[in-house]
Formats: structure tokens, C-alpha cells, sequence
């Protein structure tokens, strides 16, 4: 019979991580792990990654959905019998606990040149929000390491000191040396969103992620089409579960790009939904972490690593933590890769042992 438990986990961030929503210090997280009973020491894992203040499963009773489908896992003869949870971020920890589990628990959650060492998996360079003097340095640091693509959160200082920031970088790099995107998490309204984009589009940005607040798709859609530059959905795709809300929303705004978050869109069945109703619609894509702990990354990566994309994901978040597991994910300048020969997994005593 199967067997699974939930293991909470607190990670701690090096500095103080600031978006235009929040400040975050620590970031809470819960580990699933299953196994046969007759061999207790052959286990998948995965990470259920509530993001609080943002998915839409950020709710009092999330810890007892978890105790819950351990219950029904603890129940369950085979996988076949797993009744799915309906939150995002427990669908994300258990795909990847069950694949796990089924590659011959080693981690393995999608077989590809990537979980192999063979390949590498280009990163954007992300730049956290911060008084002016800090995202300069810190801009500064990502270009010295050799990022080809950096992405800026904004919104959370002065906008005409954004746009100094932006001209400094583009007085030493010009857009065909380094693709520039921006993040502005909703902090633009309907009414200053097009003015903005037109100043910043002096700038040669590749790309905007949700200027304005999701669930406004008239106003929305008028950016999409008055834009000067691309815009990316992010959090308009959280909470959108079935297919036809999901074609409803691509098909009023027609974004030009979209990003991928398995942990709060759904999970990996449903990202995979995600990329077919774009790719039908001729709509681009990518994917970033949402600060999962390695757990969570080397999933998502390893998810990626299967499609035919060239395009720099969002997937440098591991090092953000002082705490963080110990795994063979590599970050070399921009890219990242997996160390399968030298690196190693170690994980904490509540998960490893039987």
C-alpha cells in the first residue's frame, strides 16, 4: 500500500526580498513524501508551495486539505485510487512526489538531456526591487556574472528613478548584448499604464509582465494592443482551472507572451494545458519559479528541460535561501544545469528518515 506524510519547512531569505506587494524574510513550505510500506527508504518527494498573499489556495484550511490527501494516499491501494486535490500548489508537490516515486525515487521527476547533465537551461538574471543605489549594484553584479538577460521588478521606487536605471544599463549594453524584461506586478492603473510603456519602451525592453492588476480584461486587452512593448500575463493565469476559463481569458486579452508557474497555475497537467491553448493561438511563453525551495526548481527545470525552448526561464531562485536543500542544481553565469555525476541530494532528517 502506498504511505505519505506532509513535512512543513521554513526557508529563510539571505536579504529581505521586496515586490510591490510585500516584503518577505522567511518563506513557509510543505513537503509531501510517499512511499510503498514495503520499502519505506524508496520515497518520492515533492513541495507544496503555498505562496501566501498570491495563489489562490492561500487559505485557513490548507494545511487540513494536505492531512486530508494524506489520508486518502494512506487509504489507496494504487496510484489510480488518489483522489486529486483542487489546490494548485498541492496538485504541483504531488505530481512531482508520484513521478518521483515511479523514476525509481532519485529525484528524477521528467527524463531529458537536462536530469541527465547534458544539457543546460538558459536563466534570466533577476533583479529584486530596492532603493535606487541597491538595484544598481545589483544590476551591476548580474552583468559582471555574465547574464545576457536581466529581469527588473519595478513599482516599488520612483518611476522616474526606474527609468534612470534603465538608461544606465542601456549606456553600457545595448539591446542586441542583453534582453531587458520588466515585472511591474499590477502596480500600473488602467489610466498611466500606456504612458509608462511608452517612456520605458525608449529603453529597448523585450517585455512587461501583468502592468496592471489581472481580471481586467477590457483594459488589459487595449494595452495588449496599443503596447509598444509585449506584454506577459503572470498572475492573470492564477485561479483559472478549467479550460474554458482559460480560453475565455487568452481570447479576450490575446497577450502576447504568458508565464508559466506550475506550483499556483494549476500544476504541471495544467501548464501543459496552458502551452497547447497558446501554442494554438500563436501566444509565447515561458516559465519561473514562484520561490519554491530546490524541491519545487529542480521540478519545474526538469520540466522544461522536455520542451524545444531556447528562451532564458525565470529559474534562478535557489540561492535566495540560507537554508535551502542541498541539491545538484548548478548555476553557472546564466544557465543552469544539473550535476547528476558530483552533486547530491540531502535533505532534512523529517524527510529522509523511514
Amino acid at each position: 500500500m502506498l504511505k505519505a506524510k506532509y513535512i512543513p519547512y521554513t526557508l529563510h531569505f539571505r536579504q529581505p526580498a521586496v515586490t510591490s506587494r510585500d516584503i518577505l524574510t522567511r518563506r513557509d513550505t510543505y513537503y509531501l513524501k510517499i512511499w510503498h510500506d514495503e520499502a519505506p527508504d524508496c520515497f518520492g518527494v515533492g513541495e507544496c508551495a503555498l505562496f501566501r498573499g498570491l495563489g489562490d489556495d492561500d487559505k485557513p484550511d490548507y494545511e487540513k486539505r494536505l492531512a486530508d490527501l494524506c489520508d486518502n494516499i494512506n487509504q489507496s491501494h494504487s496510484i489510480d485510487n488518489i483522489e486529486w486535490p483542487e489546490y494548485t500548489s498541492i496538485c504541483f508537490g504531488l505530481e512531482t512526489a508520484l513521478n518521483d516515486l515511479q523514476n525509481g525515487a532519485k529525484r528524477i521527476i521528467y527524463r531529458s538531456g537536462w536530469s541527465q547533465g547534458l544539457d543546460e537551461i538558459p536563466i534570466n538574471g533577476l533583479i529584486w526591487m530596492g532603493d535606487a543605489r541597491t538595484m544598481l549594484s545589483r544590476i551591476d553584479e548580474k552583468l559582471n556574472a555574465g547574464f545576457r538577460c536581466l529581469k527588473l521588478k519595478i513599482g516599488g521606487i520612483n518611476f522616474e528613478e526606474e527609468l534612470d536605471l534603465l538608461g544606465y544599463i542601456r549606456s553600457k549594453y545595448p539591446p542586441e548584448q542583453l534582453e531587458l524584461r520588466l515585472d511591474a506586478n499590477g502596480s500600473f492603473t488602467p489610466d498611466n499604464a500606456l504612458s509608462r510603456l511608452e517612456r520605458l519602451s525608449r529603453y529597448g525592453i523585450h517585455s512587461i509582465e501583468q502592468p496592471i492588476k489581472p481580471r481586467q480584461y477590457d483594459a488589459m486587452r487595449r494595452l495588449c494592443n496599443e503596447s509598444p512593448i509585449a506584454i506577459a500575463l503572470d498572475e492573470e493565469l492564477i485561479g483559472l482551472h478549467a479550460t474554458n476559463d482559460k480560453t475565455e481569458m487568452l481570447d479576450s486579452i490575446r497577450p502576447r507572451y504568458i508565464i508559466l508557474k506550475p506550483s499556483l497555475c494549476g500544476g504541471f497537467r495544467s501548464a501543459d494545458k496552458w502551452i497547447e491553448l497558446a501554442d494554438e493561438r500563436n501566444i509565447g511563453w515561458w516559465a519561473t519559479s514562484a520561490l519554491e525551495s530546490n524541491i519545487g526548481l529542480n521540478a519545474i527545470a526538469q520540466w522544461v528541460s522536455t520542451f524545444d525552448t531556447t528562451m532564458p526561464q525565470g529559474l534562478g531562485t535557489g540561492a535566495l535561501y540560507t537554508d535551502n536543500i542541498t541539491s545538484p542544481i548548478v548555476q553557472e553565469r546564466d544557465i543552469i544545469r544539473y550535476d547528476h555525476k558530483n552533486g547530491t541530494w540531502r535533505l532534512p532528517e523529517d524527510i529522509s528518515q523511514p
